[in-house]
């Protein structure tokens, strides 16, 4: 059964037993072929506790209705993974892709999986996912020639059935072989997977399979799930990061009608069957903290970062530096990036209800497994008395992955309570408690010769790490240094592509400086520094979409250009805006994007991540940053942290690269990587004035433009 199928299902009655042996679990889950692919030798699942081993076993289900299931450790949050990973096992398991269902994110009844992050849903568990579909239908063929007793090489799977090539009406679905006992079979020998000129359903546009229940609100995410006898929980939260609980006064909540107050050291909540009860109550609750210890504010982080940055490494380098023969025009600037914050619509949620020794939790996370041990080690109990299930998660983008605080927190009050309890953050505890995409400084130095090339590139990033910091352009000498040793103020972690936007903000808009001072045309410029073929080719995919007309910067158009790369893709973008300079207000008007992800697997959803990327990168482009002093976080709420509104959105146009020949990459970043440096580019082009600082705000702008007299 798959629960995304089937949201009105109250899947609290499908806690089961954590005890279950394979046995027993395949009883559970009804008759049908359980299909034991493997790369390697066969290490039983039961052995699979908190590590992905080389020899990875995943497995599939093959229904006695002839349906397929498949089972991942995956979630879906948004980017589309139910279809993409159903596509890759219809087509090798052969069957309609209307047959195939999904189970994700289920401790219980999935393979482990470390988390759903860096674009690895399709380029990391598609290939063995599609694998284990060959397999199954080698095995399905073999029991299908031991049923007809016809020689397996006659036998042609198609859609569900296997029948003889040479007496067609001789035949059996895969249904029929799937009846009785639940039998576990391997295949005699290791099958191949298809070749791009045999697939029917990979490689083809397919709406993604959740819309429906999620634009009529039917989508069950972990806030929905109901337990009788629950309880909401509002916990008492310190006013500024690093804050220590002096003294609390909990008597007035006490008072209150139906609360329960928990207190563990630190740890003070207010319960109530009602959350605007728990939430009145919790505001009863007198508590005194010592104050931060935190004097950083967000005009003071940045010497702060590059002053504890540490002794740097190298990240990547070449040729040498040292004094030139001939001329070189020196061109050096810092580039600056303030934190941002995931912003999820559906904040942290949890809820837990623990029975004894075991506990079920549903939490939105991006890291079911990861979640299950930390409650595990957090109540001292086995992990596989822990069960985690993921519903749909309302947003991630990496702030749910390592984040899973609520779901703890949850199964800490359930535990003390005796019933199931509820943890909903709140906005406001949901802008505190976020692991910031952390603010950052770029320094980068690169002299150009009189022959329009560059010859020295020096490269340094303070904190935001080195994932897409090493350039990819033919410059003979360079290095590329990252610094990382600074103790943030709060929590920071992944966010969408990590680091990449920020490196990528820098480096092209440094790349698109020394075009001007080389008076050439961007792209020009760039395609004269690339040897890259994939390169080379989105961006000449970009401009033939985009309908280049060459002209060095600033032209007065509003036109930019950037390249990158991400978890393996490759991309271009170029974008056309419009620059108010009484207001500093900036338009994006229409954006250009170009991607080689290699083999598409749902060019539609391929399509919408792209949108999607450029649609979320406009908000660390022009609008989002946090503000903080003294460890308090100053932007709590929506109305304060600006995220883009439907206004501003471009007109926004896709090319997606045909490479079905070449392996899976990632899809659901890379588009997002250029935005702040394309817009930062336009800019540029339209007002001569170069911006430093992400976010480009009204204010920025208006300044920078001013500045120039």
């Amino acid at each position: 059964m798959n629960r995304h199928e089937y949201p009105n299902i109250d899947f609290t009655d499908f806690a089961l037993d954590l005890d279950l042996s394979r046995r027993d679990l395949l009883k559970t889950l009804g008759g049908g072929i359980f299909i034991f692919f493997c790369l390697g030798d066969r290490a039983p699942l039961e052995a699979q506790q908190n590590s992905l081993p080389s020899d990875f076993n995943a497995f599939l289900r093959i229904g006695a209705d002839g349906r397929v299931t498949c089972y991942t450790g995956k979630i879906e949050m948004g980017q589309g993974n139910l279809m993409g990973l159903a596509q890759l096992l219809a087509e090798e398991v052969d069957v309609r892709l209307e047959s195939v269902d999904v189970v994700a994110g289920d401790t219980l009844l999935c393979p482990w999986d470390g988390g759903t992050w860096g674009s690895t849903s399709t380029r990391g568990f598609g290939p063995p996912l599609r694998a284990a579909g060959a397999e199954a239908r080698m095995v399905l063929l073999e029991l299908a020639a031991e049923r007809l007793r016809v020689p397996q090489g006659r036998l042609i799977a198609q859609d569900g059935v296997i029948f003889d090539s040479q007496q067609p009406d001789q035949r059996v679905t895969y249904g029929e072989l799937a009846q009785g006992q639940p039998i576990a079979r391997h295949a005699k020998q290791k099958p191949a997977l298809k070749s791009p000129s045999e697939f029917k359903v990979i490689n083809t546009p397919h709406l993604r399979r959740d819309g429906l229940e999620k634009v009529t609100g039917k989508a069950v995410y972990a806030g929905d799930v109901r337990l009788p006898g629950m309880l909401y929980a509002r916990i008492l939260r310190p006013p500024a990061h690093g804050a220590k609980l002096k003294n609390v006064d909990t008597s007035a909540a006490e008072k209150v009608e139906g609360v329960t107050v928990v207190r563990d050291g630190d740890f003070v909540a207010v319960l109530h069957p009602n959350w605007d009860q728990a939430d009145a109550a919790l505001a009863k609750v007198v508590a005194e903290f010592d104050p931060s210890p935190s004097t950083l504010d967000d005009q003071t982080i940045f010497d702060y970062l590059v002053a504890h940055g540490g002794s740097g490494r190298i990240v990547a380098q070449g040729g040498a530096f040292g004094p030139s023969r001939t001329p070189l025009t020196v061109v050096e600037h810092t580039y600056f990036d303030g934190y941002k914050a995931h912003a999820p619509l559906e904040t942290h949620t949890a809820l837990a209800q623990v029975e004894g020794n075991k506990v079920t939790v549903w939490v939105g996370t991006q890291t079911p497994f990861p979640a299950r041990d930390e409650i595990a080690q957090t109540l001292g109990f086995a992990a596989n008395n822990v069960r985690v299930i993921t519903p749909f998660v309302g947003g991630g983008f990496g702030g749910k992955g390592s984040v899973n605080t609520q779901a703890v927190e949850a199964a800490r009050l359930s535990r003390a309570t005796g019933k199931p309890v509820q943890v909903c953050w709140s906005r406001e505890e949901e802008f505190f408690f976020d692991a910031f995409r952390p603010a950052a400084v770029v320094k980068i130095k690169a002299a150009l010769g009189k022959d329009g090339r560059v010859a020295s590139w020096d490269y340094s990033v303070y904190a935001a790490g080195d994932r897409g910091a090493a350039h990819f352009y033919d410059i003979p000498n360079h290095r590329t240094t990252s610094f990382d040793a600074a103790v943030h103020p709060f929590a920071t972690g992944p966010w969408r592509a990590p680091g990449n936007s920020t490196n990528c903000f820098a480096r092209e808009s440094h790349i698109d400086l020394l075009a001007a001072h080389a008076k050439m045309d961007p792209i020009e410029f760039r395609l004269r520094h690339l040897k890259d073929q994939r390169a080379i080719g989105v961006l000449k995919a970009a401009a033939e979409k985009f309908g280049w007309q060459p002209a060095p910067a600033p032209s007065g158009r509003g036109l930019g250009v950037a390249v990158g790369t991400d978890v393996g893709a490759w991309v271009a973008e170029i974008a056309e805006v419009e620059v108010d300079p009484r207001t500093g207000h900036v338009q994006v008007k229409r954006v250009v994007c170009a991607q080689d992800m290699g083999l598409v697997v749902n060019p539609q959803g391929a399509t919408l991540q792209m949108e999607g990327c450029i649609t979320m990168g406009l908000g660390y482009t022009l609008s989002e940053d946090i503000h903080f002093q003294n460890g308090m976080i100053l932007d709590r709420s929506l109305d304060a942290y600006e995220l883009p509104g439907f206004a501003a959105v471009p007109q926004i146009e896709t090319v997606l690269l045909d490479r079905r020949d070449q392996p899976m990459n990632g899809g659901g970043e890379p588009a997002i990587i250029l935005v702040g440096a394309v817009v930062a580019n336009a800019i540029y082009d339209a007002t001569g004035t170069r911006l430093f600082q992400l976010p480009m705000t009204p204010e920025r702008v208006r300044q920078a433009i001013a500045a120039l007299g």
